[in-house]
């Protein structure tokens, strides 16, 4: 990373106006659905736009041990799954998910609804993230889920013959990828999924509903009840997208640079729920425009923007990117529904606070009737070093500051390998 050092990256401030134009990775939340789904189905499944980091490195790492025919070709973005058709070849594994989520949760699913005794094991990270709604729910469905440690968390241990419940009710309130697991995993042997809670239509919901329609998964929605039925399916070929996620932040810096970003091959009829933040943007006084290169978000007419007032439960991994550009609004921000972020790589809630008070920006956490809400008044923003919790969500939100501010500097800047690995030689980039 150029001259930075690896414990510590210095941002480089932008003084003249640049247009932005950047490739990102593939999907982090497609590509690891899709290896799921992959490995469910029948036949040899061809995956083009992997995303490699961390995350799906853990989620690769875990198919190669449960038994899994996975040919990896990361120079090519691409993954050979020979599937399954809903079986595990190795029945007696020891996995572990490293920290991602997805692959906690998906693959906690797929093993004890196809059956066998394994041991899952995780990063210091991911024991504290919670699993105990999962864990309960699957030990109703005749699962025997031992903890080895803290109990309702990793690491523990699975012993299963097939869950024997054929319908299941999972709360989507602290976590949808619980549900999202069920409703793949589900076409093992049949199972009717019932969502409760407050995020029964949220975003990542939708796209597991759409990659289980395009990889042929036949089920039947009624509101909040997902039929998924037993039958086989196959899919020879699956694009994935790149991640909106990662597009966020270089359109986040059209704003507040006041200039034109890029990101190619990203498009507004993208599946992932971030892409509402394009319109976010589009509010503050930014152009958006489709191209076929890639979306356009161009603020290169705004003199100055104003805070707003918005509900991010449905696109909450752009709150630290929303609270940044917050920073520099010429009025105050309330980022509203955001509890539920709490219980991710960080507290993230906390951190917005912390971090933001110590570049000179007062904010408050308002907790009112169950909900959770941060408060975010500009104020006269100078350096810091920002602590990143091990969180790469916070590495790459704050060195947005760092843009316009001299003096910030990012604590751990490789907790980005977790999605993002190249983001601050992209950033070198951009800034050179």
């Amino acid at each position: 990373m150029g001259e930075n050092q690896l414990d510590t990256y210095k941002v480089k401030r932008i003084k003249d106006k640049r247009n932005i134009d950047v490739v990102v990775p593939g999907s982090k939340s497609i590509t690891n659905r899709a290896l799921m789904l992959a490995a469910l189905s029948q036949g040899k499944c061809r995956l083009k736009g992997v995303l490699f980091s961390d995350d799906s490195r853990a989620f690769l790492d875990c198919l190669v041990s449960l038994g899994f025919d996975v040919n990896i070709n990361e120079s090519e973005k691409q993954v050979i799954i020979q599937g399954e058709n809903g079986n595990i070849p190795n029945k007696n594994a020891c996995i572990n998910v490293r920290s991602a989520g997805t692959a906690a949760r998906f693959m906690t699913v797929l093993l004890a609804v196809a059956g066998g005794n394994y041991t899952l094991n995780s990063s210091e990270q991911m024991k504290k993230r919670p699993m105990e709604e999962l864990i309960n729910v699957l030990r109703q469905c005749g699962v025997t889920i031992n903890c080895l440690e803290k109990e309702g968390h990793f690491p523990f241990e699975i012993h299963s013959k097939g869950i024997k419940n054929t319908k299941v009710e999972i709360d989507t309130t602290k976590s949808s990828q619980y549900a999202s697991g069920l409703m793949m995993a589900g076409v093992i042997n049949g199972l009717t999924v019932t969502l409760t809670g407050s995020r029964t239509k949220g975003a990542y919901i939708k796209i597991t509903e759409n990659l289980m329609r395009q990889f042929g998964i036949k089920y039947l929605r009624t509101d909040d009840t997902y039929v998924i039925e037993n039958v086989g399916f196959s899919c020879s070929d699956y694009y994935i997208e790149p991640d909106m996620s990662a597009a966020c932040y270089f359109y986040a810096m059209a704003a507040i640079l006041k200039t034109k970003a890029r990101v190619y091959q990203i498009h507004l009829d993208s599946m992932q729920g971030d892409v509402k933040f394009l319109k976010v943007l589009e509010n503050l006084g930014c152009i958006v425009a489709e191209s076929e290169e890639g979306v356009i978000i161009d603020g290169s007419q705004i003199k100055e923007y104003s805070g707003i007032d918005i509900d991010m439960s449905d696109f909450s991994d752009q709150a630290l990117t929303m609270a940044v550009v917050a920073a520099f609004a010429s009025t105050p921000t309330v980022i509203r529904n955001i509890g539920h972020i709490r219980g991710q790589e960080s507290d993230r809630v906390a951190v917005i606070a912390n971090e933001l008070k110590k570049i000179g920006c007062d904010t408050e956490i308002i907790e009112v009737n169950g909900r959770t809400d941060v408060k975010i008044v500009p104020g006269k923003l100078h350096g810091a070093e920002i602590e990143t919790y091990d969180d790469h969500r916070v590495a790459m939100s704050f060195s947005l500051i760092g843009l316009l501010v001299e003096g910030i500097v990012i604590k751990n800047p490789l907790c980005c390998k977790k999605t993002f690995e190249n983001y601050f030689e992209v950033l070198d980039e951009i800034t050179k």
